[in-house]
């Protein structure tokens, strides 16, 4: 009789432990599932921003012949490329940190070339050139795209991070070295509308 109460008891603590284990095998793999889509859509905000720095050494080029005087500010634009080109960041090491350094190349490049195009404004030739105005309409599109890809990659974290967070998710979170990824935040100064003056 004692020795059927053990091997009754002994079952149920197998069960129980294989009730967990598969519930943690289960925990994982949508956080492996949430973890890759994080993964994907940083693939796209990359995308995005590499398709703007292709199309800044045409740009550059077709604005050199008109624009000669102009050249301290065609230089900062393609320092500016080079810095945002240069940094570069890997999915799996979205930290606060990180994201904040690869967020401020960007935002300068974004910044520089807005005062290019601020700068060409005085160039009527050079606004009149077919292939100038498709290159201005080909980078404003892209600025447009590296938006969306923004807000969907910040999207897909915000599920991954409140998994890995909550309890009891958190514990599997934790053995199996889930961190919590960083998201894209406004532009410094962004918060302020800007003065219009005439």
């Amino acid at each position: 009789m004692a020795a059927g109460k053990k091997l009754g008891g002994l079952v149920i603590l197998l069960i129980i432990a294989a009730i967990l284990v598969m519930w943690g095998i289960k925990t994982n793999n949508k956080m492996v599932a949430a973890e890759e889509n994080v993964s994907k859509a940083w693939g796209n905000v990359e995308n995005a921003y590499q398709r703007r720095a292709d199309l800044i050494p045409n740009l550059v080029e077709t604005v050199k012949g008109v624009a000669e005087y102009e050249k301290s500010t065609l230089e900062a634009v393609i320092e500016a490329r080079a810095k945002a080109t240069q940094t570069t960041l890997d999915a799996s090491d979205l930290t606060e940190e990180n994201m904040a350094s690869f967020q401020a190349a960007q935002d300068n490049l974004s910044q520089t070339l807005g005062r290019l195009m601020v700068v060409l404004e005085r160039y009527p030739e050079l606004q009149a050139t077919q292939n100038f105005r498709e290159l201005q309409a080909q980078l404003e599109g892209t600025e447009n795209r590296i938006s969306v890809e923004r807000n969907k990659f910040n999207e897909a974290v915000q599920p991954y991070n409140s998994m890995i967070r909550k309890f009891p998710a958190s514990i599997v979170a934790k053995i199996a070295g889930f961190d919590k990824k960083a998201y894209f935040k406004a532009a410094e100064g962004s918060d302020q509308a800007p003065k219009v003056q005439f």
